[in-house]
């Protein structure tokens, strides 16, 4: 690549002068790395916050490559072809107005419209200087020497786990129609928690550059009036709650603020259920405590408010069923004998109940894993999620005798044996009495004493999931064992289970998506009885006076004949 005739930096710093923008310092930190990224990587990622002016940016990006380079082919999809306009129109407006544009006649527009134009300098007469589209139109006969994609990750593109999926394959497109060499640029903000973003990062050679709005941060939730917190950065800004009813908090009115040598030590005046605290922001002239009151009080929640503004990969609603809520543990059951019985402990917890249940997929028309999930139970009512596993393969492999030898139910009855389990719940909808029948004759052939309950289920899917999971989540009774929350990758790396991404994207309103391990979960949990715990049982009973009358006491003298 030729060296460009003037930095984009200074070609920015002239229209911004046109413009009579006063330029904040972390604009000119996203105009040094969107030019190194240009001349020197193949891959970019630029993340700001909400109105911080990424697009306007860009707009000014393309007129500097289009100046420095007239050759150059643009792909720009956005999330719509509406949306995609808007850049291509502030390219052209760029490029029409700037004053080195101006004296330079190889950039003015030769021909075109704003979906796709030609500039004087391009020798191309096929695809055009810039080729705006949104990111669901077909660009498949297209070629580009620089494809940018512009927040195509939105609710539009991310609502259901169906267009999560959809969204990545029509981006894949990018790389086919790609002249050799060529530059792809990702601008955006999170709007779930497996953002497209999320795995752009991990790329093995990416130009990323990500601001959050706020630095330093630090969640406080169920705060109390009195109570103490430790802060390792200085708070310039705090915010209570999220939606109708949030509020700016004010030092001496609020909280009180005392520095300790490199720490701060905050002291709350109210009471609040969650209170976040933020370091100066990232553009403080703009972005005002009474602006940012504003936007906290419009956001709807808490995950929006953090991935439009700080850039955590979270769905922009609220998730029902979240599973960093489970507390977890990375320990198995070990069987003890002690004083002539045995006994199952859980680390140092004594394990009292265990369930199993099986919900297999075979019949149903939506449902594509046979799951299992085992529980564990202690005298406290807490749950231990401790396998949720997918059983492959027929329900039932033979012999050439006609003896079961394999298939889903001999994989039960390894997890049965494994564990000693007594009892197992089989959901029979879809499949009739076939599976409960069939695992009772791999039992009898391993030689396991293990009940099998068939259970036909009647409720509404999602209201029984529910009213199984959400209580034990929410009250801190919930535990899952280490491989039912996350997977290490080839790399080492952890990320979300299967059943981890079935609860976030979990969404009681819609009637068809992936639950079954969620399904197999809330019929594990309800199989055992609601235990109030042996820590009830010592308590004494805090009785109230009786104030009530009674009549006395009155002798009688009952004879009764035969």
């Amino acid at each position: 690549m030729t060296k460009p005739k003037i930095s984009f930096l200074a070609f920015f710093l002239l229209w911004a002068e046109l413009q009579g923008w006063k330029v904040p310092g972390f604009h000119v930190h996203v105009c040094i790395f969107l030019e190194k990224f240009y001349l020197e990587g193949r891959t970019g990622l630029l993340m700001l916050p909400r109105g911080h002016s990424k697009s306007s940016i860009l707009d000014v990006f393309n007129a500097w490559v289009i100046y420095c380079w007239p050759h150059t082919q643009i792909l720009h999809q956005g999330t719509t072809d509406s949306d995609a306009y808007k850049c291509s129109k502030g390219t052209r407006d760029v490029l029409e107005r700037h004053p080195l544009c101006l004296s330079n006649p190889i950039v003015g527009i030769r021909q075109g419209e704003i979906e796709r134009w030609f500039v004087n300098g391009t020798p191309d007469v096929r695809y055009g200087t810039m080729l705006a589209k949104g990111i669901l139109s077909g660009v498949t006969g297209h070629r580009a020497h620089f494809i940018q994609n512009d927040d195509v990750e939105t609710p539009q593109t991310t609502a259901n786990p169906e267009q999560r999926e959809k969204l990545p394959k029509k981006l894949s497109e990018q790389t086919h129609i790609a002249i050799p060499g060529a530059k792809r640029l990702w601008i955006g903000t999170p709007h779930t928690h497996d953002s497209l973003y999320e795995k752009i990062k991990k790329q093995r050679k990416v130009e990323k550059l990500i601001l959050k709005m706020f630095e330093n941060e630090k969640r406080i939730e169920d705060s109390k009036t009195g109570q103490k917190v430790i802060l390792d950065f200085e708070p310039i800004h705090a915010f209570s709650g999220i939606g109708v009813g949030s509020k700016y908090l004010r030092e001496g009115e609020h909280y009180r603020c005392k520095k300790l040598n490199n720490a701060w030590e905050i002291t709350f005046l109210e009471s609040n259920y969650i209170v976040d605290f933020y370091s100066k922001g990232l553009w403080e002239e703009r972005f005002t405590p009474e602006e940012m009151e504003f936007r906290r009080e419009e956001c709807k929640t808490l995950n929006e408010w953090d991935s439009q503004y700080q850039m955590h990969a979270k769905p922009v609603g609220d998730v029902r069923l979240d599973p960093d809520k489970i507390l977890a543990y990375d320990c198995e059951p070990v069987l003890r004998r002690a004083n002539g019985q045995y006994v199952l402990m859980l680390g140092e917890i004594r394990i009292i109940g265990a369930s199993l249940k099986w919900d297999p997929s075979s019949g149903k028309l939506k449902s594509d894993i046979s799951s299992v999930a085992l529980f564990f139970h202690d005298e406290y009512g807490n749950k231990y999620w401790h396998r949720a596993s997918a059983l492959i393969g027929p329900d039932v492999e033979t012999n050439e005798h006609g003896e079961i030898v394999g298939g889903q139910v001999w994989q039960l009855c390894d997890l049965i044996e494994e564990f000693n389990i007594t009892k197992v719940v089989v959901e029979t909808n879809g499949i009739g009495g076939f599976a409960p029948s069939s695992l009772k004759g791999a039992l009898k052939k391993r030689k396991l004493q293990c009940g099998v309950e068939e259970q036909h289920a009647s409720q509404n899917k999602n209201k029984r999931i529910l009213e199984a999971i959400e209580g034990p989540l929410m009250s801190g009774l919930l535990w899952a064992h280490m491989s039912v929350l996350v997977n290490e990758t080839l790399s080492g790396e952890e990320e979300d289970s299967a059943v981890a991404k079935q609860m976030r994207e979990w969404n009681p309103a819609i009637s068809s998506q992936p639950d079954d391990y969620l399904d197999s979960a809330a019929g594990a949990i309800v199989s055992q009885p609601e235990r109030v715990g042996k820590i009830h049982r010592q308590n004494e009973v805090n009785e109230s006076p009786n104030w009530r009358t009674d009549g006395g006491v009155v002798e009688a003298a009952l004879d009764f004949e035969h």
